[in-house]
């Protein structure tokens, strides 16, 4: 089992930027496919972007492509997030989740329903 842990959310005016960092309490942090969610109040639980446990395949969800940026060091076992263009529509709680199933290692998971493992959440807020 493992535990993850976000940081780095906070308050930001539209335009800003923010980087969240997720950390895995593994150091078998590379058999994990890794993705981050959001919740916004009201709103179910949605996809924001993916990576693959080598880091080489990257998904986005379409409101966020040009602005996030999803890497990981698997060597510090932590997934980051950086947003870029802050927006008020990207104001909502923010998740990281792990999934470990022995997937290919450019494979990349969007599904929700896929991870197992998920963070506590960080609050971001984005204002106009």
């Amino acid at each position: 089992q493992v535990q993850l842990v976000e940081s780095g959310g906070g308050l930001v005016q539209a335009g800003g930027s923010l980087r969240l960092s997720c950390a895995a309490s593994t150091r078998a942090f590379s058999i994990y496919h890794m993705g981050w969610f959001r919740q916004a109040p009201g709103k179910e639980r949605e996809f924001v972007a993916a990576i693959s446990r080598s880091g080489t395949s990257t998904y986005y969800t379409d409101s966020v492509k040009g602005r996030f940026t999803i890497s990981r060091d698997n060597a510090k076992s932590t997934v980051y997030l950086q947003m870029n263009s802050l927006k008020p529509e990207d104001t909502a709680v923010y998740y990281c989740a792990a999934d470990h199933r022995p997937l290919l290692s450019s494979m990349v998971v969007v599904n929700i329903k896929e991870y197992d493992y998920w963070g506590q959440g960080t609050q971001v807020t984005v204002s106009s």
